[in-house]
């Protein structure tokens, strides 16, 4: 389908509401929560900063010191390596709190990365479904990279700061309360500023992002079907889509720019304007005698040293904002549901115990959304344990749904379906699984090595079982032939292979896990003859330990199985053997013709006559 730029540009404003869903307190307390199990670290740093910041409030004393003793004629070598001591140390005190910070903010990443992986990897299908793969990557990768600064230094520097902006203000007191006074009224003007800019830095970061995750989702979508754009001519069209979402990123990140950039120089600019000020009061007090000269600068080098605690504080609540956004996001994913944490780190997927399973569906209803029709529609069945099941049917009448509901993908809304003599929800999700293999419809490759996607199944399967898996599956001339045998990369998503190899890999992989049930979605579909006719021989052999489910169109496939069941509609228009259905199942009978098959085909040898047609359909080998 293709993909209008204006409909992407109003996804990525319309999903960028920064208060959708979040309360207002409960990206600041998961903000701290990141930070869990460093806290001890993050103090430690925190207040070698804050001694660093102290012993810089301490300079200006020093410095009029020195200007005192000056004026006093005494000698000013204690004064100045004092402050000489005061400079460096404070310099040394605060790299080193720097560092902690900052290897502590690689920790927090590394956590949320891992966090939010885990989240992502456990999701349910239903809403896996309903975000573009591009966009969850942009959550991991971008939206964790925001809080490397937040939940430090921000954190560090909005309470180190806040401290060093009262110490601050507690000496400007002691040196002159009336010079205070015009300073305050910097402080409130920088306090305005704050209110109204902070929330708009943070609309904009938020919406920045969800460009940033629309960007990647229309990349990905090319990069995934790179061939078909290539082939179909697209590339201009793709391209305009993914420059339409960059420039929504641009205008966002331009558009928080600047209202940083205004509170930025607003700061600096009520601190010029505090400096003249206090210059010109504090001038006519030193020419009247209310003042010494020496307490003038020292009062001036605490408003010089008064902007940095307050730029910094505006810039760490600005980078608040920016994570208050990056959590939204975040958090978006971790309140949705997911499945039980049962698969566990280094858990044998290989099924618990040996031996066929039965499955029974028993007036199950299915519909992926509430709002949408039903996929099945009071759905029974039964496939004896050790026995070879095959589903046919027109296209969207559910066959496939029927293997997502056995994997648990997704629940069914109503029914009850037994896997083992067991309602499938009384089965741990892990234990389910680990008897179940699935061939999938389009054999998915994954990036790496041959050897990696077949151990995929089973990472503790042997050398002698992967050899096997593979003599079963008819890839032995392809691993030798290969240059690395089965260490060769395959490519990205199995680019390398051709669609045949791919879904003999898939198979072997099946192979590999040596299931109680196995599911096959058009497995043969890219398989020549001969390779077919062996694999079908293979899977044949799996009787006494698997039970096969299949779903094709090939009818050599389907005549080989001890029940065909025919989906119509989401339920079950007939079940039966080839023959037993071609003499009951009006639409078995015309899914069989459309493969244009002799009489002889149909009925066996006979006397019985079907007209062939003459015509060659687009498909001459397959059931419609």
């Amino acid at each position: 389908m293709p993909v209008s730029t204006e409909g992407l540009e109003a996804m990525i404003v319309a999903g960028a509401d920064p208060e959708a869903g979040v309360p207002a307190d409960r990206p600041w307390r998961a903000l701290l929560g990141y930070t869990k199990g460093l806290r001890r670290v993050l103090v430690l740093g925190g207040t070698l900063s804050l001694v660093g910041g102290a012993a810089g409030l301490a300079q200006p004393l020093a410095a009029a010191a020195v200007i005192d003793s000056l004026g006093e004629h005494r000698s000013v070598w204690t004064a100045v390596v004092l402050l000489t001591g005061l400079v460096m140390g404070a310099g040394v005190i605060s790299a080193l709190g720097y560092y902690l910070l900052e290897r502590t903010a690689e920790s927090v990443v590394l956590a949320a990365r891992r966090q939010l992986v885990g989240r992502i990897l456990r999701l349910r299908m239903r809403e896996v479904d309903e975000f573009a793969p591009g966009d969850l990557m942009s959550r991991v990768t971008a939206d964790t990279t925001l809080l490397r600064q937040v939940t430090t230094q921000s954190l560090v520097q909005l309470a180190t700061n806040s401290l060093m902006l009262v110490g601050t203000i507690v000496l400007m007191a002691v040196v002159d309360l009336p010079l205070l006074g015009v300073t305050a009224a910097v402080v409130a003007v920088i306090g305005v500023i704050a209110a109204v800019m902070m929330p708009r830095i943070r609309q904009a970061t938020l919406r920045a992002q969800e460009a940033v995750g629309a960007m990647g989702s229309a990349l990905e979508r090319v990069l995934g079907a790179f061939r078909t754009v290539k082939a179909a001519g697209a590339e201009t069209h793709e391209y305009d889509a993914i420059d339409t979402t960059a420039r929504a990123a641009w205008k966002q990140g331009v558009l928080e720019a600047k209202w940083q950039a205004i509170a930025g120089t607003s700061t600096g600019l009520s601190l010029q304007v505090a400096f003249l000020a206090v210059l010109g009061v504090g001038g006519a007090r030193v020419a009247s005698g209310g003042l010494r000269v020496a307490e003038l600068i020292a009062f001036l080098l605490y408003l010089f040293y008064l902007a940095e605690p307050l730029s910094e504080l505006v810039q760490a609540i600005s980078q608040l904002q920016v994570g208050a956004a990056a959590v939204a996001r975040i958090q978006q994913v971790d309140r949705l549901p997911i499945e039980p944490a049962e698969q566990r780190r280094g858990a044998s997927t290989r099924p618990a115990q040996p031996g066929p399973a039965a499955i029974r569906f028993d007036r199950v209803w299915f519909g992926y959304q509430e709002t949408d029709p039903a996929v099945h529609r009071n759905l029974s069945f039964q496939v004896p344990a050790g026995s070879t099941a095959a589903f046919v049917g027109p296209s969207g009448a559910g066959k496939s749904t029927i293997f997502a509901l056995l994997e648990r993908f997704f629940e069914p809304n109503s029914g009850k379906i037994e896997v083992g003599g067991r309602a499938i929800d009384d089965w741990k999700l892990r234990r389910l699984r680990a008897m179940i293999s699935y061939v999938e419809q389009d054999a998915p490759v994954l990036s790496g090595s041959l050897l990696d996607n077949l151990l995929l199944a089973d990472q503790s399967a042997s050398q002698e079982q992967v050899d096997d898996a593979v003599r079963r599956a008819r890839l032995t001339s392809l691993v030798e032939r290969l240059p690395a045998g089965l260490d060769t990369m395959v490519g990205h998503r199995g680019t390398r292979l051709s669609g045949g190899e791919r879904q003999r890999v898939a198979i072997a992989r099946a192979f590999l896990r040596r299931p109680r049930i196995l599911l096959m979605d058009e497995a043969t579909a890219n398989l020549d003859a001969i390779n077919e006719r062996f694999l079908i021989e293979a899977i044949d052999n799996l009787r006494e330990t698997t039970t096969v489910l299949t779903i094709a169109h090939r009818l050599s496939t389907v005549v080989a199985a001890d029940q065909i069941i025919v989906v119509n509609n989401g339920t079950v228009d007939a079940a039966g053997t080839h023959q037993d259905l071609l003499a009951s199942s009006e639409l078995y009978r015309t899914l069989a013709q459309t493969q244009l098959l002799t009489a002889e085909s149909l009925a066996g040898s006979g006397p019985q006559q079907t007209k062939q047609n003459n015509e060659p359909g687009p498909h001459p080998h397959r059931m419609l």
